[in-house]
């Protein structure tokens, strides 16, 4: 395969700040990773306005000019805080998420539904480091996979989902075939992890989310009713730079007697309440930066 020069320099790029933040300390790395926030929230101002705009779109007057910049900046910061952690997640020993984490609880919960031999659908929303629970759950023998669609940069894509692979975590690549591996993957125990605050280009499910109609993907709660297994909100959030904290929440179960179409609303709404309270009490652990801007309408054809 040929590639473009663009693709080589970027990956050439991710690949020295990636073992650049792996030879690092925890806390330098992060520090590196709060420079380049800064310069990107100061210096790329059109995103940082686009940010701002829709943390005023979900919370209108509530907060001040200053606060929802403020908001803006930390959520950017945490994201670049995530992707060290990402690079970083390989190496994450049981003893050192011991030290930088307060999961015990989450994990209990989750180790003891892994005990029944039923697999999950964990729902994870792009808040705090919000793959951690991946290697978490790894570490105590709990096996997690995920999907994932192919990024525009082969080698970026490579790297991002050997990165993940490393960790204990295997990516399934998204496509026509891939629905019947998962479900057979759950029905065996197994336990994907999903991100399900993204918007489909396409008619999908529709839901209220942040005060508004979101579409959202139906797989969530598709491979879940499919497997009958359960999905298991977890909402993770970052205390501090370093500490991270992850919440699961009671487990919403499918409805055998229901129609089938009305039953995934269901389940897709119950858990989209959860992630919509969870940012509303802390919006600064959101990325309001995706380029895929959930609450922005789908435009007939889709796109």
């Amino acid at each position: 395969m040929k590639y473009r020069l663009k693709h080589l320099v970027e990956y050439g790029a991710l690949r020295t700040v990636g073992g650049l933040v792996n030879i690092l300390p925890y806390r330098l790395a992060l520090a590196l990773a709060w420079g380049v926030a800064w310069l990107a929230f100061h210096l790329i101002r059109t995103r940082s306005r686009e940010a701002e705009r829709r943390i005023r779109e979900v919370f209108g007057d509530k907060f001040g000019s200053r606060e929802v910049r403020r908001i803006a900046w930390l959520s950017l910061r945490n994201f670049l805080f995530t992707a060290v952690d990402i690079m970083r997640t390989p190496f994450i020993t049981r003893e050192a998420l011991g030290r930088i984490s307060d999961y015990d609880e989450a994990m209990r919960i989750l180790v003891a539904h892994h005990s029944t031999g039923r697999g999950a659908v964990v729902a994870l929303p792009h808040m705090g480091a919000w793959e951690l629970p991946g290697r978490a759950a790894t570490l105590l023998g709990v096996p997690f996979f995920s999907v994932a669609g192919k990024q525009r940069n082969p080698l970026f894509d490579h790297y991002l989902n050997t990165t993940r692979e490393r960790s204990g975590m295997p990516i399934l690549m998204r496509g026509a075939s891939t629905l019947r591996d998962i479900i057979r993957r759950l029905k065996a125990g197994q336990v994907l992890a999903i991100l399900p605050d993204v918007r489909m280009r396409t008619e999908a499910i529709k839901v209220q989310f942040l005060g508004k109609e979101a579409n959202i993907g139906p797989g969530m709660a598709l491979f879940a009713k499919h497997a009958d297994v359960p999905v298991i909100p977890c909402i993770v959030t970052r205390q501090g730079w370093a500490r991270h904290v992850a919440t699961l929440y009671p487990p919403v179960w499918a409805d055998p007697a229901a129609d089938k179409e009305a039953d995934l609303r269901r389940m897709s709404q119950t858990v989209m309440d959860i992630i919509t309270e969870a940012i509303l009490a802390h919006p600064e652990q959101w990325f309001w930066y995706n380029r895929r801007w959930v609450l922005e309408p789908v435009e007939e054809g889709g796109r």
